[in-house]
């Protein structure tokens, strides 16, 4: 038996012109995580991570961190569902910037409606694939681990659509459930399989070793 490790990023720049990068706490989340297993002697075979710019910063904290020297797979199945996109495929007026918690409730709420659609084919959000597609993409992903990683460690950074993907698909889980999952995983929260060549089993999610202390309590941040 192998064991998969599935790494949310850390904090992204939600509300900014560009998300796709770590925020200072986000780069401090994934330092911490690098020297959490670290300490510890974990170390990874391989390594595959989706290819958006916080996923490679959230790799190169954790390896920061860990002093780790390792070259990760690429894997653009891994990549996350444009939000935004997901948002304007039903609703077409530009939303206000998410600086108040009522307008960051109403973001989501949006976001849960639009990724059900999506998930039920009933919108085709634009540039994005359909939502089988972007399932295959991560299925792949565990695919390759099975195949070629038998009693290995592995570790792969996404983000969390893919990751809850990969949970739901191993369940079996709705639609729904797998966007209550995708709503509530951490920044760089890890979630565990174990694995055969024949399927994965869960054995943790959304969990936060690395921040279980009194004194990095407010370093918990969900987007």
């Amino acid at each position: 038996m192998g064991t998969l490790y599935l790494v949310r990023h850390g904090q992204a720049s939600f509300g900014a012109d560009d998300y796709d990068q770590l925020s200072e706490l986000g780069r401090r989340q994934c330092e911490q995580l690098g020297r959490h297993w670290a300490e510890r002697g974990q170390r990874f075979d391989a390594v595959v991570m989706g290819t958006l710019r916080r996923h490679r910063q959230t790799w190169d904290a954790m390896a920061d961190g860990a002093g780790w020297q390792q070259d990760p797979l690429p894997w653009p199945g891994l990549n996350e569902y444009d939000s935004e996109a997901v948002i304007r495929s039903i609703h077409s007026q530009p939303l206000a910037r998410p600086d108040t918690p009522e307008l960051y409730r109403h973001h989501f709420r949006l976001l849960r409606d639009g990724l059900a659609q999506w998930m039920a084919g009933t919108v085709s959000p634009r540039g994005m694939p359909s939502y089988p597609e972007f399932v295959a993409g991560v299925t792949a992903a565990l695919d390759h681990v099975r195949q070629h990683h038998v009693g290995q460690r592995v570790l792969i950074v996404s983000s969390g659509g893919p990751i809850a993907t990969a949970v739901g698909h191993v369940l079996g889980l709705s639609p729904e459930r797998t966007i209550d999952l995708n709503m509530r995983i951490r920044n760089s929260a890890v979630t565990e399989f174990q694995f055969s060549p024949k399927r994965h089993t869960l054995l943790t999610y959304n969990t936060l070793p690395h921040l279980d202390r009194p004194d990095l309590a407010d370093w918990i941040t969900y987007a």
